[in-house]
């Protein structure tokens, strides 16, 4: 466990140096604005105020208190190129998503085809996640410093690498070195993908763009467990990181040809403490969730990496809030509907992970069902979600998001505690249309609610907005995932001590039971008499351990249904976001 954590802290350090050799680098060159601007070919001591002055010889309305300068993006200016940019990402987008997806049913083929154990194969998934929080919030600072062009071509090539050497590794250091390398380029995509929607697209038109942002980023966890089934029964796990590379690549051209930049390429500073703080605090907090949910509350590793991830967090927002050029403006909080609708969307997140982590260990692990039929079972709400997310974007647009959430929630609300009466004969139809039920109202949720709150945020800080929401959305499913296996696995261990005190050889009657049940399996299985009522026993205490983690998993969905409607009572305080006078 030591070696990966060291792992973690050298990708930081590694991460640490490049980006500072690039703005040292880059530092030497004239800036782009200055090239095109002849007013401001000035000394480097004065470049920025006369930045700030020529922006607001064309925007008299600027206020001098405002000390950032005002974007000039218009986003009728990418009127003619919306298309293609937007194919071009959500492309990349889609493709890492699935990859994500794709590999959680081949988990037990990994831990058999390297020899390894359950804890270690797990930091396949635990490693990206620490990955992608390094890199989420200095996502607006390499926005500012590379453009949008330069950024998703980088971002897509290491998510391509990264695929490439997953796909030849033969052990599980390279497998390891392939997942992180593919988060670097992940945890960038989705907020990169955010700020430049909210960016070609005028206010008027941006749910239903988000709409379409949200069938990459919902769309493709929904069929990564069918196709990760079906792949997984037929061919090597190594076949869902081969499929992935020709698409990537695919991405690659048409970002080559297509993509532009669409902000300003500026030379922020980079802060250089705020990186170190938000990668121990993140890194630590989101390292702490996903081990508590192998190893308890209570465990020291569990323990002191939370203590240390706080410690680290609160260091962050103290220096975000002092420095002048902060990595992450935290002050995109300060908009109060921005605020809530990133708590709303964070709540959404973990009640959402309760369908996608608990329904797949029920069906299979108690049930019996297959990989694949448990993909298909949550294939339908996928459509349904693909279908839908368009249309509410729309509707979002003529009529805000409010009433689209409140809806969406009370239908989450009613399908997630319908979940809670699962039992050993739940028809797996009955289960499909929850399912389906609850994608629906899924669709309505996620991308208005996110898009009401940036719409409230002037331009300039829509990378910082995404960067900020992407990241406490990103915690938020690191609670929500640690806390719903927390209380299936504490609940199922309560039931099954209640079914043991009840179920116990002392009690006359049930003993009687079953050595009639074990006499009858020994006559059926020629065995001898001992050795049925050891058989008997099995079966029963078996029995009685599934009925128990069923139980543990209504009592998760009974947990599930509570933070949704947290959410829902909150959705009834969203207003209708108005453009920031400081746009």
């Amino acid at each position: 466990m030591s070696i990966y954590i060291a792992g973690y802290i050298l990708i930081s350090i590694l991460l640490l140096v490049v980006v500072n050799f690039m703005v040292l680098k880059r530092d030497r060159k004239p800036s782009s604005i200055q090239k095109n601007n002849p007013k401001l070919d000035l000394d480097e001591t004065d470049s920025q105020a006369a930045l700030t002055a020529a922006l607001a010889e064309s925007d008299p309305d600027q206020k001098e208190s405002d000390p950032k300068p005002k974007s000039t993006i218009d986003p009728a200016r990418f009127e003619h190129q919306r298309g293609k940019i937007v194919m071009a990402m959500m492309l990349g987008a889609f493709v890492a998503i699935l990859n994500q997806t794709l590999l959680n049913v081949a988990i037990p083929h990994i831990m058999n085809d390297l020899s390894i154990s359950a804890s270690t194969v797990q930091w396949l998934s635990t490693g990206y996640m620490l990955t992608n929080g390094i890199f989420i919030p200095i996502t607006a600072f390499l926005i500012a410093r590379l453009g949008t062009r330069k950024l998703f071509l980088s971002a897509v090539s290491a998510f391509t690498v990264g695929s490439i050497i997953c796909s030849i590794s033969t052990s599980f250091s390279l497998l390891m070195l392939g997942r992180v390398v593919q988060a670097a380029g992940a945890g960038i995509i989705m907020p990169l993908l955010m700020t430049v929607f909210l960016t070609i697209y005028p206010k008027e038109k941006r749910g239903a763009a988000m709409g379409l942002f949200g069938v990459a980023i919902l769309f493709a966890p929904a069929i990564g467990p069918t196709l990760s089934g079906w792949l997984i029964g037929h061919y090597s796990w190594r076949i869902l990181f081969d499929i992935v590379i020709p698409f990537g690549i695919f991405a690659l051209i048409l970002a080559f040809f297509w993509m532009v930049d669409v902000t300003e390429i500026t030379k922020p500073k980079f802060d250089t403490y705020g990186f170190i703080f938000s990668t121990i605090g993140l890194g630590f907090l989101l390292y702490g969730f996903s081990e508590a949910g192998n190893h308890g509350w209570n465990s020291t590793v569990v323990v002191v990496t939370l203590i240390i991830g706080i410690l680290g967090l609160i260091a962050f927002i103290w220096r975000e809030l002092t420095t002048d050029e902060p990595m992450l403006e935290l002050r995109v909080f300060k908009y109060d509907i921005f605020a809530l609708t990133t708590v709303i969307g964070s709540i959404i997140n973990m009640a959402m992970f309760a369908a996608m982590l608990l329904l797949p260990i029920y069906l299979q692990n108690i049930r019996g069902f297959s990989a694949l039929d448990s993909g298909l079972l949550m294939l339908p709400g996928a459509i349904v979600m693909a279908i839908m997310m368009p249309i509410s974007g729309r509707l979002f647009d003529k009529m805000g998001a409010r009433w689209l959430a409140v809806f969406g929630l009370m239908i989450t609300v009613i399908t997630t505690w319908q979940f809670t009466t699962l039992s050993t004969t739940t028809s797996y139809g009955f289960i499909m249309f929850l399912y389906v039920m609850r994608m629906f109202g899924m669709s309505f949720l996620s991308m208005t609610v996110t898009t009401e709150g940036m719409n409230q945020l002037p331009t300039r800080l829509a990378g910082h907005g995404t960067s900020a929401s992407n990241t406490a959305r990103t915690v938020a499913g690191s609670i929500g995932t640690a806390f719903l296996i927390t209380v299936m696995t504490t609940r199922s261990a309560f039931h099954t001590a209640n079914y043991s005190n009840v179920i116990a050889t002392t009690n006359p009657y049930i003993a009687n039971k079953i050595t009639e049940l074990g006499t009858g399996l020994s006559a059926i299985a020629g065995i001898p008499v001992n050795q049925g009522q050891g058989l008997a026993t099995s079966l029963i205490y078996g029995e009685a351990v599934k009925k128990a983690t069923i139980s543990g998993i209504n009592d998760a969905f009974v947990v599930a249904t509570g933070i949704a409607a947290v959410a829902l009572l909150l959705a009834f305080f969203i207003k209708r976001a108005k453009p920031s006078i400081n746009e």
